[in-house]
């Protein structure tokens, strides 16, 4: 194999490959990019057996052919070219990479030890992309990193008449975002952790989207995104949901996230933030016993069936539904200080934030 292109391009298709590599792998080749000559194209493929990138870049072609390359490495070494066309090569025992000067000599990896990565299907609903990775970064948030508890790292693709609905949880928060103009065929649990990789690889305006039976597979003109699907039923979200809640504030969103963000000086996660709301706006406290503390008042409008509510949350939770909300305003929904609030905006519905209060 050897090819030659322009240096950005390379470092481009390099970089949104290199998505899918883990930090860590019990398979060597896993750290690695194939790089595929295909016709009049560079195929670039890797995988961490959960998560599967396959871009592509037109090139020119001296050479037909195959190789693995180490996926970070390649893409820092073709970065650290000059600007203008680079070539990469595969002798009998390296992989040159040429660009306007420099010369890099790399070891290459076992092309016949790298998974068998399948392309894009035949078909696939076709989405609005921006749409799309909007509702995903709002839903995301409130996913759990935490491996243990594979099931509540995913997010749920759930699909019916009405359209299609993303579910997020970590059992603090729940986050719901509808999408009534968009429709995709079937249901899956999807990994957040790959899902956040949309916008940054084959993300476009238009993208295809399939549901199969082991993994959900989003394809465009700037490649293929493979995720596979997480095994196991979500928690049955629907009963968290309350018909009512007869207290709510609206606040401008950017004044109440800076005043979460000082707040965030003194409370850290461990440390609840107290939020009084009535009439008057809302009152916004935080206090730590070996450090101090910090309250503040914002101006809002409040309705609702008592005089004022009291209730507490984790400030890094409630910061994070926060900013999740795109609108410039935000709204708070509160039955009392024990029962689950919502946070989403008083003008665009199909969010929800769903937040369960900090007993203090």
């Amino acid at each position: 194999m050897r090819i030659r292109a322009d240096r950005d391009d390379l470092a481009d298709i390099f970089s949104r490959a290199n998505r899918a590599i883990g930090t860590r792998s019990a398979l060597p080749v896993l750290q690695g990019v194939l790089c595929e000559v295909i016709g009049g194209t560079l195929r670039a493929t890797a995988t961490d057996l959960e998560v599967t990138v396959r871009v592509e870049v037109p090139v020119e072609v001296m050479e037909q052919g195959q190789v693995v390359i180490p996926g970070k490495l390649l893409e820092q070494v073709v970065r650290k070219m000059p600007n203008g066309p680079v070539t990469i090569g595969v002798t009998e025992n390296e992989i040159e990479i040429l660009g306007k000067g420099p010369r890099f000599g790399l070891r290459p990896l076992s092309v016949d030890d790298f998974p068998v990565v399948e392309g894009g299907p035949d078909s696939g609903s076709e989405v609005d992309g921006e749409i799309l990775a909007s509702a995903i970064n709002q839903v995301t948030t409130a996913a759990s990193s935490d491996s243990a508890r594979p099931i509540l790292t995913g997010v749920l693709f759930e699909s019916d008449s009405n359209g299609l609905r993303l579910v997020a949880t970590d059992s603090y928060r729940l986050a719901i975002r509808d999408l009534p103009a968009i429709g995709i065929e079937g249901t899956g649990l999807i990994p957040a952790r790959g899902l956040k990789e949309l916008p940054r690889t084959v993300g476009a305006s238009k993208v295809k989207v399939a549901l199969l039976d082991r993994e959900a597979v989003f394809f465009s003109d700037r490649g293929v995104l493979r995720l596979r699907l997480i095994e196991g039923s979500f928690p049955k979200y629907r009963s968290l949901l309350l018909d009512s809640y007869p207290n709510q504030i609206v606040v401008e969103k950017e004044p109440l996230l800076e005043a979460l963000g000082r707040v965030a000086l003194v409370a850290e996660d461990h440390i609840p933030v107290r939020l009084r709301i009535g009439s008057g706006g809302m009152d916004i406290t935080v206090t730590r016993q070996d450090v101090g503390g910090e309250n503040e008042h914002l101006q809002g409008e409040f309705s609702g069936t008592h005089d004022e509510v009291n209730v507490a949350f984790n400030p890094r939770f409630l910061a994070d539904g926060v900013a999740a909300v795109e609108s410039e305003q935000v709204r708070i929904q509160v039955v009392d200080g024990q029962k689950q609030s919502v946070v989403d905006a008083p003008d665009s519905p199909g969010f929800s934030y769903v937040l369960m209060p900090v007993k203090v």
